[in-house]
């Protein structure tokens, strides 16, 4: 576990390491702690645009004495899983541009308007809030449903763009992202754990989209 505090030191002691300047996109709970929606996280969440970057990235991350770990650990026989490295209480899960079944898609890229600068030479745009909910719906884990749960009671969301970004996921092959998100938004309006419940057109049109995928297929 790690917190905002601690995630920032380690950010501005890579930053000075890099030789170059790098851009990642933060997402997970990196992205809400940078957004001050959370106060700590269990990994700090990388997505890297070039190989490059994240290579540069490790180098930095070895130099502070950062071990590879086995990813299978955590992920494991998944797809799209990322470079896992340790550092003292903080784990990087370094992503290339799809993260597990879900594509960092440039309509998200676009979205990551809140930047950050770290050091020297590192430039964190940080996810969107929609992008990071519809991120966390493909997962099983219990605390990503209570993090998407935080984000819509922190943040003003627009339902809208998350039913954009779904058609654009399931376009670019995340099939399971209409029926994951779909469930998880009725299981938080039927725990009642959101204090305005999501809007009953917005679940209708998660079902549609999931019926015209069955259809098609």
């Amino acid at each position: 576990m790690i917190d905002i505090k601690q995630q920032e030191e380690i950010l501005i002691t890579i930053g000075n390491i890099l030789e170059k300047k790098i851009v990642v996109y933060a997402i997970g709970g990196t992205a809400m702690m940078l957004k001050s929606i959370k106060d700590s996280t269990l990994d700090i969440d990388f997505v890297f645009n070039k190989k490059s970057d994240r290579e540069e990235f490790i180098i930095a991350l070895r130099k502070l004495g950062a071990k590879e770990l086995d990813t299978t650990l955590v992920y494991g026989l998944k797809n799209n899983v990322p470079i896992i490295l340790e550092l003292s209480n903080a784990r990087f899960d370094l992503f290339m541009n799809k993260v597990i079944s879900s594509t960092f898609s440039e309509k998200m890229k676009n979205r990551a308007k809140q930047v950050h600068e770290f050091g020297k030479n590192l430039i964190i745009k940080v996810a969107d809030s929609h992008d990071i909910i519809i991120m966390k719906s493909v997962t099983s884990r219990t605390k990503d449903l209570e993090d998407i749960a935080t984000i819509i009671k922190k943040d003003k969301i627009n339902w809208e763009i998350i039913i954009w970004e779904v058609k654009e996921q399931i376009n670019l092959g995340n099939n399971l992202v209409g029926i994951s998100l779909g469930e998880k938004l009725e299981k938080l309006n039927n725990q009642k754990a959101i204090p305005i419940p999501i809007p009953r057109n917005i679940l209708d049109k998660l079902w549609k989209l999931l019926k015209g995928q069955i259809k098609k297929n």
